[in-house]
């Protein structure tokens, strides 16, 4: 029985190939292992942010009923893990009415690439809305879509329908993960950046994901809430 495998025009030794089989066992059991160990931070976490904001989040909703009428929640499909869509759940901060007033305000987007919907002073949105958008406090339910599975605390930004429509396939790589509420991509200037430079972040949160480099965006996402960075 030969001891040597010819691949390509490379000879490997039967006992390399069964090191390198060996390895890559290692490092996606490996992976595995600390994908479980984010699901049970995920669930931690956001168990125990619920919890603590209980009160001031009565008191949110109460202004956001107060400011302007209909439900002080938003729910919206988004695409989430293999592309499979989910319910996000936010605060509300614009009007009621406001998808069908996205339609005519299309040719004011300011996102390069046109990806994602943003403009600086969007009509839609209200007077406690952009309190709560400037430190992402409209984010908090979607907490509950953590907890569901559907989330994670640290991802790719949750796409919309329309959102996807416009995705180049060469990033569709994002759909490898669980989607965010807070990621790479957000703490790198959200809605300052192109759709390109989306991208960019979501390949490589993906590409070299890790606990720490989740924690390092955790830790940076404090930094940038408190200081009302790139939202709008």
């Amino acid at each position: 029985m030969p001891n040597n495998i010819n691949k390509g025009g490379f000879n490997l030794s039967v006992k390399e190939v069964v090191k390198f089989i060996i390895l890559k066992d290692d490092m996606r059991s490996s992976r595995v292992f600390s994908f479980s160990i984010k699901r049970i931070l995920d669930i931690l976490l956001s168990s125990f942010i619920l919890i603590v904001v209980t009160i001031p989040m009565v008191i949110v909703i109460a202004m956001i009923k107060i400011d302007s009428p209909g439900s002080p929640f938003f729910c919206q499909t988004r695409i989430g893990l293999k592309g499979k869509p989910f319910q996000i759940l936010k605060l509300r901060t614009m009007v009621a009415n406001a998808a069908q007033i996205q339609m005519s305000l299309e040719n004011s987007n300011e996102i390069e690439g046109g990806v994602l919907f943003k403009i600086k002073e969007d009509p839609r949105i209200t007077r406690v809305g952009k309190l709560l958008r400037r430190y992402s406090i409209d984010e908090i339910p979607q907490l509950i879509n953590v907890i569901k599975g559907e989330m994670s605390l640290v991802g790719p930004r949750p796409l919309t329908i329309r959102d996807l429509s416009k995705l180049p396939e060469n990033q569709f790589l994002r759909h490898e993960v669980l989607p965010g509420i807070t990621g790479f991509w957000q703490v790198s200037g959200r809605s300052e950046t192109s759709s390109a430079y989306l991208g960019k972040c979501d390949r490589f949160y993906v590409n070299k994901w890790s606990l720490s480099l989740d924690l390092s965006i955790l830790i940076r996402t404090i930094a940038v809430v408190i200081a009302g960075q790139g939202a709008y």
